[in-house]
């Protein structure tokens, strides 16, 4: 039986948020920061298949949206038939239940 493949989409929120951490690493390591970009984009890549596999985000109510570990960053993304949609990319300590998320 072929695997479903999905089409990976990134917000311009989530590309956002994923720059800025990027940036942020790359003040004091641009090595650190070019792996932080490389695993981020391959993590994201590799929903196209494994869509499912990451675990869904306790503080959201929402059945559709997952997440994955990115060092120590969570990259927060929505699964439909047809694609996955990359919603955020935040620091694991952020409060997703706080004023300011709107991913």
């Amino acid at each position: 039986m072929a695997t479903r493949r999905r089409r990976v989409v990134w917000t311009e929120l989530a590309r956002r948020m994923l720059d800025d951490a990027v940036s942020y690493v790359a003040q004091d390591s641009r090595p650190a920061a070019e792996r932080l970009l490389i695993q981020a984009l391959e993590a994201a890549s590799s929903l196209d298949v494994h869509s499912e596999r990451g675990r869904l985000v306790p503080e959201l109510d929402q059945p559709n949206v997952r997440q994955l570990l990115v060092q120590r960053y969570r990259l927060l993304y929505e699964v439909t038939p047809a694609e996955v949609q990359v919603l955020a990319f935040v620091h694991g300590a952020r409060d997703l239940t706080g004023p300011g998320f709107e991913g």
